[in-house]
């Protein structure tokens, strides 16, 4: 079976998921890594090391910023020529809009947020949630290519040889922009929920520590955002002490305590960490989709009942901001930090 995998980047600094896709890929047959950007000669280099067998190359500076189109046509043109069995995508918003845009050109289709892929008589079928992640439900995609989107840490990432060479195979750059790029700002987050191995996540109970007097002339809302942000720093020191990152739940973007690059959830980010540490979050439904295929589940909250812990295979039932730092504590002295 003949594998494409659309190696994404921004600025050269590549998603950790393109990888797990061509391990996904290699599982089935021949892997062809398609880079797209302007100067992109480390990406290139990166895919062939990462295992791909070709890597094809549309290096110009007419794709520098991402832009659907001439992505979406430089991709589909490449794929009517080459005819791959398969087209698979990390998941970004990059190529939610490319792998939509290239399907509607290749008069195909796209399974998104797949979990598992085989190969059954010869068809693919791919395995994702539904309702919720409640379902979970096996398709298929009667037209070639199939293109699928894939979930990050849900496949192995294969190891990184860097023996392995090749030469990339130069791609023509297809069709015009219809928009320009102004500007843009990067996040301030240092590691990206969706590819941390850690995330420790805050919820509204972040802001209830009667212990932090806030600054004088501060009015209710000021004061209990304040001690949510001073909550949240106690969460961000156990997560640099771990290598993660800090999430949260809805409930605390709502309430103005953090932003919403953060936030975990079905109206948030869907992420598949080692580890997920859930401090004060009471666990509704739209949380637990967001966090439920973490591999351990870390709950600390002062309520027994609390539907986190249903989903906990460690649950600690008392006041975070006493279990919080003696764990932070604890972890330095354990990683020699």
């Amino acid at each position: 079976m003949k594998t494409f995998v659309y190696v994404d980047h921004f600025k050269g600094e590549i998603q950790p998921a393109s990888w797990e896709a061509i391990g996904l890929g290699k599982t089935l047959g021949s892997v062809s890594a398609v880079v797209f950007g302007s100067g992109v000669d480390a990406v290139a280099k990166a895919a062939f090391e990462y295992g791909a067998d070709e890597v094809f190359v549309a290096d110009d500076p007419a794709l520098d910023d991402f832009r659907a189109e001439p992505y979406a046509s430089t991709l589909s043109a490449l794929a009517s020529a080459q005819t791959p069995d398969l087209i698979l995508f990390p998941i970004t918003a990059r190529t939610r809009e490319l792998a939509a845009m290239s399907a509607v050109d290749l008069n195909t289709g796209v399974l998104t947020d797949i979990f598992a892929l085989e190969v059954v008589d010869g068809a693919l079928v791919a395995t994702r949630p539904i309702y919720e992640g409640k379902v979970l439900e096996k398709t298929v995609c009667s037209a070639k290519p199939v293109m699928a989107s894939i979930r990050p840490r849900f496949f192995p990432k294969p190891p990184r040889d860097t023996s392995r060479t090749g030469t990339p195979i130069k791609v023509e750059v297809k069709g015009d922009a219809l928009t320009t790029v102004e500007g843009y700002s990067a996040s301030e987050s240092a590691v990206n929920l969706g590819d941390a191995p850690v995330i420790v996540s805050g919820g509204r109970g972040v802001s209830n520590n009667p212990s932090l007097v806030p600054p004088a002339g501060m009015d209710e809302k000021q004061a209990e955002i304040w001690r949510a942000q001073q909550g949240f720093a106690l969460l961000g020191e156990l997560a640099a002490v771990l290598g993660g990152a800090v999430g949260a739940s809805r409930a605390a973007v709502d309430g103005g305590y953090i932003p919403y690059s953060h936030q975990v959830g079905q109206t948030g980010k869907v992420v598949t960490p080692d580890l997920y540490i859930a401090c004060g979050i009471s666990g509704a439904i739209q949380h637990l989709v967001g966090m439920r295929n973490s591999k351990v589940v870390v709950a600390i909250n002062k309520d027994p009942d609390a539907p986190i812990f249903t989903q906990a295979r460690y649950g600690v039932v008392g006041d975070l901001f006493q279990i919080v730092p003696a764990l932070t504590a604890e972890f330095k002295k354990r990683l020699g930090k």
